[in-house]
């Protein structure tokens, strides 16, 4: 067994532990591979190793590692997680299935616009930024429902969650506070009549706290991959 289907195995057994603990199903939460800074060989033998879903931060890096593994698209579901400039739009509309980071009408227009009518709709989540923290993209807990109702009336998006990368915190009673104020965002959307099932929170160091409060979605790397290399 490779060092990388070791470690899938561990996050894996991981995220079953978390689940059993909170009264979840272990299929309710979905193991997103964060192959930013990884090679093409790295995410391959993920690949052979199960794993399907990967988020990228860096537009350009993402859509090579797409090209890079072309024969495999049909199989893996590629996910772009990172903060989002409205001049890159385009390609992450034409290649990615996934989108987790939005926090502005505009980029969620332009993705729309830019989506190629014989995809699918592209994935969308609203990034929330759960603990005002200026260093953190997102959109304030109080714009999230009317943003949500202009992103879920555009034509090529489906409006699927939030995501939230929540202020660090080594207390696992404080790291659930932040998650828990997610899970009660995601139900005020759905009171409000829109169709979204997604939570997509939790990391490495918080990630049993985040299934504890409903995440459907944890992103998870160095666990995986190893350290990575710095990026240029």
């Amino acid at each position: 067994m490779s060092v990388i289907a070791a470690n899938l195995q561990a996050v894996t057994k991981r995220i079953a532990a978390a689940t059993q603990q909170a009264g979840r199903d272990p299929s309710s939460v979905m193991l997103l591979a964060v192959s930013k800074t990884v090679s093409p060989i790295a995410v391959r033998a993920a690949f052979e190793a199960g794993q399907t879903a990967f988020g990228e931060n860096y537009v350009q890096e993402g859509i090579d590692k797409i090209g890079a593994l072309g024969e495999l698209r049909k199989k893996l579901q590629w996910h772009f997680i990172g903060p989002l400039q409205s001049n890159k739009t385009r390609p992450v509309a034409e290649q990615f299935d996934w989108v987790h980071a939005i926090d502005r009408l505009k980029i969620a227009q332009r993705l729309s616009d830019q989506r190629p009518d014989g995809l699918p709709p592209l994935q969308v989540c609203l990034q929330v930024n759960i603990s005002g923290e200026d260093s953190k993209s997102g959109v304030a807990p109080g714009e999230v429902l009317a943003l949500a109702r202009d992103i879920a009336a555009l034509p090529r998006l489906r409006l699927r969650g939030l995501m939230a990368i929540p202020e660090a915190d080594d207390d696992p009673v404080a790291q659930r506070r932040p998650f828990a104020a997610m899970r009660a965002l995601l139900a005020t959307l759905r009171e409000a009549g829109l169709d979204v099932d997604t939570l997509s929170m939790g990391m490495s160091g918080d990630m049993d706290a985040a299934i504890a409060e409903g995440a459907t979605m944890v992103r998870i790397g160095t666990a995986i991959f190893g350290a990575r290399a710095p990026k240029d």
